[in-house]
C-alpha cells in the first residue's frame, strides 16, 4: 500500500513542468521505443506465465482465456499504435475561411500532462494496458491504480512496470479506497477511469474540483434483442459464450434477453445445449470445468447471489441452473424467466452468470421497455431481417452497437469504443484514445496581408456591406 506522503511524491516528480515538458516533446522514436519495453515483457514466456499465474490466482482464469482475452488485444492494440502513431502526431492542417486570406490553420496534438488511469479487475491486464499504451503515445505521464480486488494481478502488475519504466514516466499506485481517494484529491490533467456507474460518479465529482478531464468507461444493461428471424440455435450459443465468458464479468456481456415469445423455449434449449458443450462435454458438472471461471470474490458473490434471490423471491422461474457454492464462489450459468422490472436483476448491471428472458411480441414493446431505462454500453441485435435491424438502430441509444454478433464493440481499434450518460462519458479505441489523452491545440498562423485592418477603429460605414458580401460567397 501506498502513503499518502509517497503518493504525493511520485505525482510532484511526475508532474514537474521539466518532466511533463520533456515527455510532451519526445519524439516519434523515443514513444515507440517505450511501448515496445511492454511489448517484448508481455513476450517473454516467463513473464507470460506469472501473469497467467495471478489471473488464475484472481478469477480462475484459464491460460486459453488469458491469451484470448488479455494478452491478445493487448499486443493487437501495441500493433496498431506502432504502425499509426507517427501520423497522429502530425500537425493536422484545416482549411480556413475566406475570412482568414493569408492565414493558415492546423491542429497540434500535445499531451495533456498527468495522468491517472483507475483499471478494474474484471480483466486486469488489458484493461490496464489498453489506456496506458495510448498515454504513453500521447506523451503523458502517467500513474496507474489498479484494481486492489484482483490482487495478485495488480501486484504483477506493479512489478512490470517498475520492471520497465523509469518512476517519473509510468508509476502504479497499488492499495483500496484510501489510495485512490488521494489520488483523486490531487490535480491531475487527465483521469481515465473503468468501472460501475456508482464510483464513475465519485471520479467524475473528485474531477470537477481540480477541472481534470475525464473519461468514463463505465457498463449498463447490454440487452440481446432476439426477433425470431434468425438461427436460434447459433444465437443461443453466441449468448450462452457471451453470458459465461469470465463467469459474466464482462462490461459487454449481454446483461438480459428480449426474445419473441414463440421462440422462447427453442432459444431456452439450444441455451443448454451450448452451455454443456463448453463446460460439461464428460456430464462430469460444471463446477469441476478447467474452462470455467470464478466470481472474484465473496463480496460480488453476495451480491450476485442477491440479485438471484430476489428474483425467485419475487416470482421469477430458474429454468436452467441456479446452483452455487459459496466456497468455491461458483455460480453455474442460470437462466430466469417471468422476469419482471421491479426486480433488481432488471435493475442493475448483474456482472455475473445469470441471464433473465423477457418476451415480447411487437418491436415496439422493445423500444418501449429501452426508453425506460438508461443507455447501456452495447445493444445486440439477433435479426436477419433489414427492415428490424434499422428499426432498431434508429430508436434505440447506445454506447455500440453489435447486430448478428456479441462483445465485438470493442475490438476493432477504428471505431469509437466507450458508452452515453449513465453507460460512459468519452471515446476509446485507435486514435480516439491518443486524441482523448492529448490536448488538441488550435493554431493560426498569418502568412501574409492582413484583413483583420478592416475592423480596426475608426470603423468605416461601408464595413457591413463588405462583410454581408463575404457570407454570401
Amino acid at each position: 500500500m501506498n502513503s499518502k506522503s509517497e503518493i504525493n511524491r511520485i505525482f510532484k516528480l511526475q508532474s514537474d513542468p521539466i518532466n511533463t515538458t520533456r515527455l510532451r516533446n519526445s519524439s516519434y522514436k523515443e514513444r515507440v521505443e517505450k511501448i515496445k519495453r511492454l511489448e517484448s515483457f508481455i513476450l517473454n514466456e516467463s513473464n507470460h506465465q506469472i501473469i497467467a499465474d495471478a489471473l488464475y490466482k484472481d478469477l480462475r482464469k484459464p491460460n486459453e482465456e488469458v491469451i484470448t482475452t488479455e494478452i491478445t488485444p493487448t499486443l493487437l492494440n501495441i500493433k496498431h499504435v506502432l504502425k499509426n502513431l507517427k501520423n497522429w502526431m502530425k500537425d493536422e492542417h484545416v482549411p480556413s475561411p475566406i475570412t482568414m486570406v493569408g492565414m493558415s490553420s492546423y491542429v497540434k496534438y500535445e499531451s495533456k500532462g498527468t495522468l491517472l488511469l483507475i483499471s478494474p479487475w474484471n480483466y486486469p491486464i488489458f484493461l490496464s494496458l489498453y489506456p496506458l499504451i495510448y498515454a504513453i503515445a500521447a506523451g503523458n505521464a502517467i500513474i496507474l491504480k489498479p484494481s486492489e480486488i484482483s490482487s495478485y494481478t495488480s501486484k504483477a502488475i506493479a512489478n512490470m512496470v517498475q520492471t520497465i519504466y523509469e518512476e517519473h514516466e509510468v508509476a502504479v499506485v497499488e492499495g483500496s479506497v484510501e489510495e485512490a481517494t488521494e489520488l483523486l484529491k490531487l490535480p491531475f490533467n487527465h483521469i481515465h477511469f473503468t468501472g460501475s456507474p456508482n464510483v464513475g460518479k465519485i471520479v467524475m465529482k473528485a474531477a470537477a474540483e481540480n477541472l481534470s478531464g475525464v473519461t468514463l468507461e463505465l457498463g449498463g444493461k447490454s440487452p440481446v434483442i432476439i426477433d425470431g428471424t434468425g438461427d436460434t440455435k447459433e444465437i443461443a450459443e453466441k449468448t450462452a459464450w457471451g453470458k459465461t465468458l469470465n463467469c459474466g464479468q464482462t462490461c459487454i456481456a449481454p446483461d438480459y434477453v428480449l426474445i419473441q415469445e414463440k421462440e422462447l423455449e427453442s432459444f431456452i434449449s439450444e441455451f443448454k445445449t451450448a452451455v454443456n458443450k463448453f463446460y460439461n462435454t464428460h456430464n462430469n458438472g460444471l463446477d469441476k470445468a478447467a474452462e470455467y471461471g470464478r466470481i472474484i470474490d465473496d463480496k460480488n458473490f453476495s451480491r450476485v447471489e442477491t440479485i438471484l434471490n430476489d428474483a425467485v423471491k419475487k416470482g421469477a422461474t430458474i429454468v436452467f441452473g441456479g446452483r452455487h457454492i459459496k466456497e468455491d464462489k461458483f455460480m453455474e450459468p442460470t437462466l430466469l424467466t417471468n422476469v419482471t422490472n421491479d426486480m433488481l436483476v432488471m435493475q442493475e448491471e448483474i456482472f455475473g452468470p445469470i441471464l433473465p428472458i423477457m418476451t415480447y411480441n411487437k418491436n415496439s414493446d422493445v423500444i418501449q421497455l429501452l426508453q425506460k431505462m438508461p443507455s447501456p454500453l452495447a445493444i445486440y441485435i439477433m435479426s436477419s431481417k433489414k427492415k428490424n435491424i434499422e428499426y432498431f438502430l434508429d430508436h434505440t441509444v447506445s454506447g455500440g452497437v453489435g447486430i448478428n454478433e456479441l462483445m465485438l464493440t470493442p475490438v476493432n481499434p477504428g471505431l469509437p469504443f466507450g458508452g452515453i450518460n449513465n453507460s460512459g462519458m468519452g471515446k476509446s479505441g485507435g486514435k480516439h484514445s491518443f486524441t482523448d489523452f492529448s490536448n488538441e491545440k488550435g493554431i493560426v498562423k498569418k502568412n501574409f496581408g492582413n484583413l483583420l485592418k478592416l475592423v480596426y477603429p475608426p470603423y468605416k460605414k461601408s464595413i457591413f456591406k463588405y462583410f454581408k458580401h463575404i457570407v454570401r460567397l
